[in-house]
């Protein structure tokens, strides 16, 4: 059985975000969350934050043993998209994008 977490609306960009979640994809849990602790990223710590949710809601299911659960599948997509402007010379401006990014994890038992 599998268990899901969705995060949304992430303030960090899709590109970054996906160097993190392609360190971890398929691994242990244990071993998954021994390397976003020392990812020195600030991507590992939103993945860690939902990786640990997807192994607290597979205990409080009761269903899946903890010890066996290993990361079946992580992708992040493109969310929303703010945009800003700044100033430069002559009186234009140039936008600023400034990206979203929605993560999605899927775990499962070996």
């Amino acid at each position: 059985m599998e268990v899901k977490v969705k995060t949304r609306h992430i303030r960090i960009s899709p590109r970054k975000m996906r160097l993190v979640s392609d360190l971890v994809r398929g691994q242990m849990v244990g071993d998954a969350i021994s390397t976003l602790k020392f990812t020195n990223k600030r991507g590992a710590k939103i993945l860690y934050k939902a990786l640990m949710s997807a192994v607290s809601n597979a205990e409080n299911k009761g269903t899946l043993d903890v010890d066996t659960l290993y990361v079946k599948k992580v992708w992040v997509d493109e969310g929303s998209t703010m945009k800003r402007f700044l100033p430069r010379a002559q009186g234009r401006a140039t936008t600023v994008r400034k990206r979203m990014s929605h993560l999605n994890v899927i775990l499962d038992e070996k």
